[in-house]
């Protein structure tokens, strides 16, 4: 979904009609400065989608960015200005603060997990568990944050899962039908035990995904095939397990957390004086 299209749709969600506090105090001419205002520490994400949310109220709007996507910002930063109509500020500030507030907060959170992990091989991975529509931005987000992408949808990886292979009858059922029509993709299959491992080894796929397993279990899969498959670990995961995951040599960790659970970074859109 185009980025343009989607805050397109988030302003025609708000306003409606019409911003009629805005308009009945007669500050369509009045040009303003306003500061956008880090409240607490955290990553910046989402500055330019901001910034295109007053853009798209007035085009000559002035835009000043301080820092850029994947910098630190600390609590009482001054990060960008932009100058304008009072309408259009006041307009698009909560649209605008509400997608630069949220990819922010998937930013620092996906960075927070990267930092536990940095001592091991695995690389973090989102998941297709996003806000409707937003999964570009959110995507984006954990990028930022130091991140990688995995699938964006389900047109662009093969992902075998336990209901694929409930349907099917087997994993090695399901990715034979797949190998006599896929010529490109790579395969991927979900296992949740020791003997669906061994049969996802046999099938000679390119990624197993350790679904909600024991350190023990995963540590044990790694050392005996993992010079032969990748394995990828999901389920659970969070802040507080992700290292203890890391350490038993998984080449990915899949977390949904990044794009579901994450908290909002607080910031401000304040009108003052230029500094």
């Amino acid at each position: 979904m185009q980025i343009k299209k989607i805050i397109t749709s988030a302003l025609e969600e708000d306003l409606g009609f019409g911003d009629i506090t805005t308009d009945y105090l007669d500050l369509s001419e009045k040009n303003i400065i306003a500061h956008f205002v880090a409240k607490e520490n955290g990553i910046l994400c989402g500055l330019n989608i901001a910034f295109q949310v007053f853009t798209i109220l007035e085009k000559h709007i002035r835009c000043v960015a301080y820092k850029k996507d994947g910098d630190l910002i600390k609590k009482g930063e001054t990060f960008a200005k932009i100058e304008g109509y009072s309408s259009s500020i006041l307009s698009g500030e909560r649209v605008a603060l509400n997608f630069l507030q949220r990819m922010s907060g998937i930013a620092t959170m996906t960075n927070e997990y990267v930092n536990s992990i940095k001592p091991y091989q695995a690389k973090l991975l989102d998941t297709r568990k996003t806000t409707p529509l937003l999964r570009e931005l959110e995507k984006y987000a954990v990028r930022i944050g130091g991140g990688y992408n995995h699938r964006f949808g389900l047109y662009d990886m093969v992902l075998i899962k336990d209901n694929h292979i409930a349907a099917v009858g087997s994993i090695k059922k399901a990715v034979e039908l797949v190998k006599k029509k896929n010529t490109s993709y790579k395969i991927e299959v979900e296992v949740k035990n020791a003997k669906e491992i061994d049969e996802a080894v046999r099938c000679k796929v390119d990624r197993i995904l350790l679904d909600n397993m024991s350190l023990e279990l995963m540590k044990k899969a790694v050392d005996k095939y993992g010079k032969e498959v990748e394995f990828e670990a999901s389920g659970g995961i969070n802040i507080h397990n992700i290292n203890q995951v890391a350490s038993v040599g998984v080449h990915y960790i899949s977390c949904g957390y990044l794009t579901h659970s994450y908290r909002s970074l607080d910031i401000s859109l304040l009108i003052k004086e230029e500094q």
